[in-house]
């Protein structure tokens, strides 16, 4: 006679928490696989669609076109994706020179203390007393405009919050066990920056870094919008909607409409995406 002995079931808390971090991973694998696409689309799509027919101008969306035809009879859905994709990787550069400023800034802050930190906090303060908007069309002008302007005003103006994520992070470490024996040791501030700090605000620096890319995607557009941002030659999504401004008053909804459609969906897709990541790099959450 045998006995057979069943393995032990999962409890009902243990298949809820398996079954939420695969939700999580496959929320993260899906806004990865569509922000990834919308980047390599115009080499995958070429120049294809983008060429002027007359005899097809101002056509609604439809299954031949499914964002519908601009005045040239040009592609809209074509179209948006090759702005779209030079927005991002605009936006994806700006947003990570950002967070090196805001990581920079934040670990000097939070190891050095004192005056360092005293002029650092400052800094912030001032950048978030001003207006943004305003201060990003001041840097992006002052700076000559185009696309070096928008890198660089997007890279000057969006790496606070992140810096004070990181300092805050930097001075509870600060009062850990191993970071005062390290000192106790004669380690200097750098070697534990180095060593104890940056591994432990790498989780918040790549959250920080792709919550920081709607900003400055739309940051982009924005500039673009009014004039002062990428140049009217380039596809930018920014350009796109400025000049389907002045085809809405006709009825031709679907030149604004859908392009900003697709935008908002991308920035819904990273914001998604740095939330989901958030929730699985987060101890706290990861476990919940």
């Amino acid at each position: 006679m045998t006995i057979t002995v069943s393995p032990p079931k999962a409890s009902p808390r243990i298949r809820w928490q398996n079954n939420r971090r695969q939700q999580t991973l496959g929320a993260i694998v899906l806004c990865t696989v569509f922000l990834l696409g919308i980047i390599v689309s115009p080499w995958l799509l070429g120049d294809s669609g983008l060429e002027t027919v007359l005899t097809q101008r101002n056509q609604p969306p439809s299954l031949a076109h499914w964002f519908g035809t601009d005045w040239l009879g040009r592609d809209m859905l074509r179209r948006s994706l090759h702005g779209l994709s030079l927005s991002l990787r605009v936006g994806l550069l700006a947003a990570s020179v950002s967070a090196v400023i805001g990581t920079g800034l934040g670990l000097a802050a939070g190891t050095f203390g004192g005056w360092v930190d005293a002029v650092i906090i400052w800094i912030v303060d001032v950048f978030f007393s001003l207006p943004h908007l305003v201060l990003l069309i001041l840097i992006a002008f002052a700076v000559g405009g185009g696309t070096k302007g928008v890198i660089i005003a997007v890279a000057l103006t969006h790496w606070t919050n992140l810096a004070r994520v990181i300092r805050a992070e930097v001075l509870q470490t600060n009062s850990a066990e191993y970071v005062n024996l390290s000192r106790k040791l004669g380690k200097s501030s750098l070697w534990i920056a180095r060593h104890h700090m940056v591994p432990h605000v790498v989780p918040q620096l790549l959250v920080g870094l792709i919550l920081l890319f709607p900003h400055a995607i739309l940051h982009e557009a924005a500039l673009s919008f009014i004039g002062i941002g990428l140049s009217p030659h380039l596809p930018a999504i920014g350009i796109i909607l400025a000049e389907s401004m002045r085809h809405l008053s006709t009825g031709y909804w679907w030149l604004g409409v859908m392009p900003g459609l697709l935008l908002l969906l991308s920035i819904k897709a990273f914001d998604w995406l740095g939330e989901n990541l958030r929730s699985l790099l987060d101890p706290k959450t990861s476990q919940e």
